[in-house]
């Protein structure tokens, strides 16, 4: 059996699947805790003709719930044109303040510049406030930027509405816009606290960004549920999955990736209101699910997981060749031209980093609901994993630390540093740790007790006396002694 891989990238399990094939299917109102639904989607308008027959131009998708787990509604209801870019039902202020309110003068902290390309005019940055009493005029401006203060159409100080970090953060979150040519920039915008609050509530909803990215608003009132049919021109697999693919890997092939738009909707509608999600995808093929969450995380701040399981198996093709030149699964040269190693991990690397395996810079933009280049890429992490079988004797006898430490680590969260080895009887990383050394256990819990955000401390001990004694001291953290429970949970019985 070839080995299986694993890619953890950009946290559906969340209760929402999507699984293709065209079968008969079931449509109707929940039963045993789960109900199924089908949706038609057009993936080529043109059709796929075929001689004596009618030209395929669709495909079936199975939405399968359990328990509360609801399709939430959207920008568009699916069947009709809609990217839902319009944000008509949110007014952004003007960052701008005037110094006219009962107070005349004074910066306060909220006299700072803004920074803009002084041929683009797109928003670079922010400088450090300016104190009472300075010019402005003293002021380097960087080459190649040009400069906004908060000044007022008569000339007087103004201030802006928020503190510079404010600023920033707001700015991060896409709660600035920038309007139109403002002296040495543009006017820029905010949101208020009861809007940001709007937002976490799921009262507004985030349904894109901007090509400055700030985000695209719509009152969930004014949101759509979508329909069993869907016609999207997004949704093309010509168009917008085989393309994006090839943008990215310009000299690879794929056959029939799904749009990558098509994968983002139906997650939107999966864990639209989940930004913590988790995501399986437990049949990887090119990628495009890890890509379409990163696209989402990027839409809303949301901080969803990924995890993605494939081979690497080698087409029909390429295997003839392969083996025509002596070469077999388990060579480098074989391995190589895998799924995997060939289209999976290359397409992920770019996707992130915006870059083609070349190094080249990705050619064209994200398209829809949030556009902008390829090339800028995300701001998400990725890491590779090859699933192995290790021996059950070297793993009890804490022989194989190395070979279990990313299961360890995926157990915790999959989330900050990977604790790879343990050289002085025990380690904490950023949401588990791990002891060895039974008599440093004063140390290892007052390093547990220190840190935050801890998930998971892993015990390795064959005493069950001590284990007990050390978890009784630690309360609410989940205590997992290796390698009997290990060990346990991974053991594979034959019954299946």
């Amino acid at each position: 059996m070839a080995p299986a891989h694993a890619i953890a990238g950009p946290e559906v399990h969340d209760r929402g699947i999507m699984q293709l094939a065209p079968e008969l299917t079931i449509d109707g109102p929940q039963q045993d805790g789960y109900s199924i639904q089908m949706v038609s989607t057009v993936i080529n308008r043109k059709g796929n003709a075929r001689r004596g027959e009618f030209s395929r131009c669709d495909e079936y998708m199975y939405f399968v719930r359990f328990g509360e787990a609801a399709i939430a509604a959207g920008p568009s209801d699916m069947l009709h044109e809609d990217t839902g870019r319009r944000s008509d039902n949110v007014r952004w202020k003007s960052l701008l303040r005037l110094a006219s309110t009962g107070q005349t003068s004074g910066r306060f902290n909220l006299f700072y510049p803004l920074y803009f390309d002084s041929k683009t005019l797109k928003f670079t940055g922010s400088g450090e406030p300016l104190g009472e009493g300075i010019d402005i005029s003293s002021v380097p401006t960087p080459r190649g930027q040009s400069v906004l203060w908060p000044i007022s159409k008569d000339g007087s100080d103004g201030r802006w509405s928020l503190s510079r970090p404010k600023f920033e953060e707001y700015v991060q979150r896409g709660y600035v816009k920038f309007g139109k040519k403002n002296g040495g920039g543009r006017t820029p915008y905010y949101l208020m606290s009861g809007q940001v609050e709007a937002i976490d509530s799921g009262d507004l909803v985030v349904t894109g960004r901007d090509e400055d990215g700030a985000v695209l608003l719509r009152a969930e009132s004014a949101l759509k549920q979508p329909m069993t049919i869907w016609n999207q021109t997004s949704h093309s697999t010509s168009g917008h999955g085989t393309s994006a693919l090839r943008s990215i890997l310009p000299d690879r092939s794929f056959p029939y990736p799904k749009s990558l738009y098509a994968v983002e909707d139906v997650l939107r509608f999966c864990v639209a209101k989940k930004p913590n999600a988790v995501v399986l995808d437990f049949f990887a093929g090119s990628g495009t699910t890890a890509h379409a969450v990163m696209r989402l995380n990027k839409q809303d701040g949301g901080r969803r997981q990924c995890i993605l399981v494939t081979n690497n198996e080698v087409s029909a093709e390429e295997q003839v060749r392969l083996r025509s030149e002596g070469l077999r699964p388990g060579d480098p040269e074989w391995e190589r031209l895998g799924i995997c190693d060939y289209v999976t991990k290359p397409r992920l690397r770019g996707a992130i980093t915006g870059k083609t395996p070349s190094g080249g810079s990705i050619k064209g933009d994200y398209r829809f609901v949030d556009e902008f280049p390829m090339s800028d890429g995300f701001e998400e992490n990725a890491a590779f994993f090859t699933l192995t079988y290790e021996s059950p004797w070297r793993v009890s006898t804490d022989r194989a630390f190395a070979a279990i430490a990313p299961m360890l680590w995926l157990r915790a969260g999959a989330v900050g540093r990977r604790i790879d080895a343990i050289s002085n009887g025990w380690e904490v990383a950023d949401s588990y740790g791990i002891i060895n050394d039974l008599d440093q256990s004063s140390d290892f819990i007052a390093a547990l007790q220190a840190a935050e955000n801890i998930r998971i401390a892993y015990i390795v001990t064959d005493d069950e006396g001590r284990y007990q004694q050390i978890a009784n001291e630690i309360p609410g953290i989940e205590m997992v002694r290796l390698y009997e429970d290990y060990l346990r949970n991974c053991e594979m019985t034959g019954d299946f």
